[in-house]
């Protein structure tokens, strides 16, 4: 513990973060002379994806993940309850798509299968909702001091987690805020944060001069994508005023795992929002030397030796990216599908909740890279929609889900805020950009078709909660055991691994 605390005291030194910005300048430097001169050019597309989700016991009670479940294929996140999978990537083509399907459904049935010797269960959803025994309130809130530095209990035991807690409630007073409907309240630390679950499609492109594009048009895409995905519309019970239930259901948002993620940091700065564009691959390294340092480390500090791989060379950089939040992010150097003497660069798409199945999670991860891919090479003109339109979109989804006012630019030009002709277009495109990569009809079906059918069906899984609870409210019961009985049906039918579309 004497070593923890040490490294999150020398975290939150001065000192510290004048020579840690100064290695962060001299890397960001040297990065962008290596975009310039081609190291981030590689073969062909790649794809990857990071899915967290979290434990429950035999009663669907929050659980904590013991520490023999982490043997398995997943990795500790900011809570203990929680767990993430990583694929590693691959070619953006059927055959990557197969792997990056087989890698997570293995690695989530291994996963599993250790829990369940734990006597617990790994659930697939964006938000927790059925309190550990103790309750939400303590849970989040049991905090002990140590030296001058607050610790959260149920915070996984990490200096980096620690001194990024610890630097925010150093410039919050101690607290921080979560005003959502029905709540509105302090904390004393970031750990609600750990609230909501959420996957991450990565899309490697393989031409740095060709990436501002992409980015470009993939942050016109967030508004659309993230209202067919909306998966956190309820907090625990334990945690809301409640006064009229249904007035709740009423005015939730169907995504609340961004204004949580957003009010867990942005008290301090405002690191977690809406992204910028590009005009040029190095703008995202500058963007990310301008944005402000939270909880520097120093590599000495915990690397041993002096090797030559992308994260030790730029040790300092990568560091800083961690907490470089925003709802699509950039990552420069990251490892290349080929593995070869090169780096790359790929954009992170950050904004959607962890979804209930595994077809599901592939099918947004197929969403993603074909929508994107698919406007671009066909010239679509969806780039030209200002990004004030695309962020009122954004939210307005993360609001309303399924029934956003949304806006687009579509194939002639032309600008339109009807929903049916905007996602005839995000299916089109996205076909279109899975086709272009060699991806067999069969399979674009397979994992399209469930997501396509949410727009259909009016279907979404927040959407499919709040209806659960409505009809539990209607037939006389309370609002803690509504959601209950939401959850686990929820958790019943996700473990099945049917589609949210049919369940009827």
């Amino acid at each position: 513990m004497a070593e923890f605390i040490d490294l999150v005291t020398r975290s939150l030194r001065d000192a510290t973060q004048r020579e840690f910005d100064r290695r962060v300048d001299e890397q960001a430097a040297r990065l962008t002379d290596a975009v310039r001169v081609g190291k981030l050019g590689n073969p062909s597309f790649g794809l990857g994806i990071e899915v967290e989700a979290y434990a429950v016991d035999e009663e669907r009670r929050l659980a904590r993940v013991p520490k023999s479940v982490f043997r398995g294929p997943c990795d500790t996140e900011l809570g203990l309850q929680n767990v993430e999978f990583n694929t590693d990537p691959n070619s953006f083509d059927c055959e990557g798509i197969d792997a990056q399907a087989a890698a997570l459904r293995r690695d989530y049935r291994t996963v599993q299968r250790i829990a369940a010797e734990e006597g617990l269960e790994i659930v697939l959803d964006a938000m927790w909702t059925i309190p550990p025994p103790e309750g939400s309130d303590e849970y989040l809130t049991a905090v002990r001091e140590s030296e001058g530095t607050t610790i959260a209990e149920n915070m996984t035991p990490s200096p980096r987690y620690c001194a990024i807690d610890n630097h925010i409630l150093e410039r919050t007073g101690g607290s921080v805020a979560l005003s959502v409907p029905g709540v509105d309240r302090r904390f004393p630390t970031i750990l609600f944060e750990s609230l909501a679950s959420s996957i991450q499609p990565h899309l490697q492109v393989p031409d740095a001069a060709a990436f501002p594009r992409y980015y470009n048009t993939a942050v016109r895409t967030l508004g659309p994508v993230l209202s067919l995905a909306t998966n956190s519309p309820l907090l625990p019970p334990d945690l809301y005023d409640i006064g009229d239930p249904y007035r709740l259901l009423d005015e939730t948002y169907h995504e609340l795992r961004v204004p949580v993620f957003e009010q867990s940091i942005n008290d301090a700065w405002e690191k977690v929002r809406f992204p910028t564009e590009l005009r040029r691959a190095s703008d995202a390294i500058d963007e990310l030397v301008a944005d402000p340092t939270c909880a520097p480390f120093l590599r000495e500090w915990l690397v041993d030796g002096d090797r030559e791989t992308f994260g030790d060379r730029f040790w300092e950089l990568d560091h800083k990216r961690g907490t470089y939040w925003r709802w699509l992010r950039t990552v420069v150097g990251g490892q290349p599908v080929d593995d070869g003497d090169r780096w790359s660069i790929r954009i992170e798409y950050r904004p959607l909740p962890t979804q209930p199945t595994v077809l599901e999670t592939i099918g947004f991860q197929c969403l993603v890279a074909g929508l994107v891919h698919g406007l671009c090479v066909a010239d679509h003109p969806l780039e030209t929609l200002d990004r004030a339109a695309a962020k009122r979109s954004f939210y307005d989804a993360v609001e309303n889900g399924i029934d956003a006012d949304l806006e687009w630019v579509s194939v002639d030009g032309d600008r339109t805020t009807d929903r049916t002709e905007i996602y005839e277009e995000v299916f089109e495109f996205a076909r279109r950009g899975l086709r272009e990569q060699g991806v067999p009809s069969e399979t674009v079906e397979e994992y399209l078709a469930p997501i396509e059918a949410r727009w259909s069906e009016r279907t979404t899984p927040s959407r499919w909660k709040l209806e659960r609870v409505a009809d539990s409210l209607d037939a006389g019961l309370q609002f803690d055991d509504a959601v209950r009985e939401m959850q686990t049906e929820y958790g019943r039918r996700s473990k099945a691994g049917t589609p949210i579309v049919e369940w009827t």
